[in-house]
């Protein structure tokens, strides 16, 4: 099982490689259903990641019909707002698809996302 702290250190250690280990959490987690995968409060470090991965973690809790672990909560908002595919044309459709999860921490992602082809 990956755990989300796992993830934020596997994108530390190779940021280039972010969405991928990013999918790869979102896959385990979707496929164990376990919530102790999200228990363990990560290092609040760099904004962007730490709120997108908070979002993330969020948004598969809600897929669950779970509570989200408490400790998430504490992790703040991107300072400005954060467009994920870094696309200067889908900037308006993100704003308009973002899920909740995503859009309280001003990260604007298109509605899928956390979909697999």
């Amino acid at each position: 099982m990956i755990t989300l702290k796992e993830t934020k250190a596997s994108i530390a250690a190779e940021p280039q490689w972010w969405k991928i280990h990013l999918m790869n959490f979102v896959d385990d987690f979707r496929y164990h259903k376990d919530l102790r995968a999200i228990s363990e409060p990560f290092e609040i470090g760099a904004s962007n990641m730490d709120a997108l991965l908070a979002s993330t973690a969020e948004a598969l809790c809600d897929e669950l019909r779970q509570e989200p672990p408490e400790w998430l909560a504490q992790i703040p908002a991107c300072d400005e707002p954060y467009f994920v595919s870094g696309f200067e044309n889908l900037k308006a459709i993100s704003i308009v698809e973002s899920p909740l999860r995503f859009r309280i921490r001003k990260i604007f992602v298109l509605e899928n996302f956390l979909s697999r082809a």
